[in-house]
Parts: structure tokens; sequence; C-alpha cells
């Protein structure tokens, strides 16, 4: 069962209300690859609170003078390295427990 957190129900001006970024922005961010909605059946799109986080964290980065390509880069260095840590944990349970796939 995912988190609340995670259940994309909340419309393109309600996260431009809760972040204060323009639509025109969240929107840029988007076709950057940097946040990914999910439409409706009629094209709407649809956040998260973890979406509107990530907003809030990226506009932090751009007030930095943080590039969308170098927050890109880091999003997918740190997915990669989420990754690898998910694959030690899980060798490192089934070396404890002798298991072997």
């Amino acid at each position: 069962m995912s988190s609340y957190k995670d259940k994309k129900v909340i419309t393109i001006g309600i996260v431009n209300e809760l972040t204060g970024l323009s639509v025109r922005m969240i929107r840029y961010y988007e076709e950057r690859g940097l946040i990914f909605p999910e439409r409706s059946e009629r094209g709407t799109r649809k956040y998260s609170f973890a979406d509107i986080e990530l907003l809030l964290e990226i506009a932090n980065k751009r007030e930095e003078g943080v590039q969308t390509y170098e927050i890109k880069q880091d999003m997918l260095n740190e997915k990669k390295n989420s990754n690898v840590r998910d694959k030690l944990r899980r060798g490192q349970f089934n070396a404890h427990f002798n298991m072997r796939k």
C-alpha cells in the first residue's frame, strides 16, 4: 500500500498555490524531466505531496544557482546509489541467513 504522500491527486493550480511556483515553471520542470505528474483521462496533471516537496527542493537549488541539468544528474545519481544500497542490503540479508538465489 502506498503512502498518502505518493498519491497523485493534486492539480497544478493547487501546487502553484502551495509552492508559489508559477504554472509555467512547474511545467518547465516537467519538460526538463525533473518531475513526473500523472495525467487524468482528460489530460489534467495530477501531483502528489512528494512531488510538491521535490518541486520545493528543485526551486531552492535553482535559487542557489544550480542548473536543471545538474539537478537531474544529482537525482539520477541518487537513484542509482539507492538501488546499489538496496542490492547490498539484500546481499547482506541473504549472506546472514545463508540464502542464495
